[in-house]
């Protein structure tokens, strides 16, 4: 599973809504009770981050003959927050086997397989539903778009892509967002590709080749980056996401002069991002013009503190203007920024 993996729906969250399977004016099926206890409390516990007590009162439910509606959905959907992904497969294919229209359950089911890296097995389940999953906050299409990906199927992937933003499937602009996912997954031939048949479509079409200078700087090729991000500047001046990326890409190059002035035009379109800042730190000190150096790193340093390539670029800085005192400090502070998260010796 790639590192990009364990991050896809780290930040989904259990929105459980307690009535959501009443209906108005009555008791549905799904609230047959043992005593007080009904799928709707127990969805109501969960709703609330109670979830052992709500998954004490689907265990009660569960002795029910037959077993009330929804409450695998719910165990599933329970042991999927808690990332118990083997039990709530388990409990999705259960809901699955009482219910066969069960779509939220048949996607689950998808999802959490793809969270165990289980790519091939989660396919089917993920195309049989397709439906948006509210429970989990997750969009089928963009799960199944990374698991195409994944197993090669990249015109699978950009349908599924295009699909989540409502692009036609062959559309310019389908191939241009399936592109930027598969560059995130570091599928860079596939990500050129894709960005290349983009621009065969629309020649004019902005940010395709931003895209196409990003692969060009992932494969270290900077002369290749540099074309492509002054081709992208011809489409859209005002980017200052694309000042940023020319910039890194000069000053990769040895282009120092250059590197400062596609930094000083991405520091006026976008004032708040700290990346060009510290890069034109780094170009000024590549240079041998420190006090410039010091200047801009001060203010990314003042923009976020805890960025340590701040704090060595100014222990660099200090240390070429014979503030030797100052360089140090710099310099454990990297030490320290490093290591914060090691772990503590006990009684610490």
């Amino acid at each position: 599973m790639s590192r990009l993996l364990t991050l896809l729906i780290a930040a989904s969250t259990l929105i459980v809504s307690a009535g959501a399977q009443n209906t108005a004016g009555g008791t549905s099926p799904e609230e047959k009770t043992q005593g007080t206890v009904t799928i709707a409390s127990a969805q109501g516990l969960a709703a609330k981050g109670r979830l052992a007590q709500a998954m004490a009162q689907l265990d009660q439910l569960a002795k029910q003959n037959p077993e009330a509606a929804g409450v695998e959905r719910l165990r599933g959907i329970i042991f999927y927050q808690e990332e118990q992904f083997p039990e709530a497969i388990a409990a999705f294919t259960k809901a699955e086997a009482a219910d066969s229209n069960d779509r939220e359950s048949i996607e689950m089911r998808g999802v959490s397989l793809f969270r165990l890296g289980r790519i091939q097995d989660a396919i089917p389940f993920l195309e049989k539903a397709r439906a948006p999953v509210e429970s989990a906050n997750i969009d089928p299409n963009y799960v199944l778009a990374l698991c195409y990906a994944d197993v090669q199927r990249y015109d699978d992937s950009r349908h599924a892509f295009a699909a989540q933003f409502g692009f036609a499937p062959d559309s310019p602009q389908a191939y241009l967002l399936a592109g930027r996912m598969f560059l995130r997954r570091e599928l860079r031939d596939a990500a050129a590709q894709q960005a290349t048949k983009a621009l065969a479509l629309d020649p004019k079409l902005p940010l395709a080749h931003e895209l196409l200078g990003e692969v060009a700087l992932a494969r270290a090729d900077m002369a290749g980056a540099v074309t492509e991000f002054e081709e992208e500047r011809k489409l859209n001046p005002l980017n200052p996401d694309l000042y940023d990326r020319l910039g890194d890409a000069y000053l990769r190059d040895g282009r120092y002069k250059d590197a400062v002035v596609a930094l000083d035009r991405a520091v006026l379109l976008e004032p708040n991002s700290t990346g060009p800042f510290i890069l034109l730190g780094e170009a000024y000190l590549k240079l041998n013009d420190p006090i410039q150096a010091l200047h801009y790193l001060d203010h990314a340093e003042k923009m976020d503190p805890r960025n340590y390539v701040t704090h060595n670029l100014l222990g660099q800085a200090y240390r070429a203007t014979g503030q030797r005192d100052a360089a140090n400090r710099e310099f454990q502070t990297v030490v320290a920024l490093q290591h914060q998260d090691d772990p503590k010796p006990a009684g610490k």
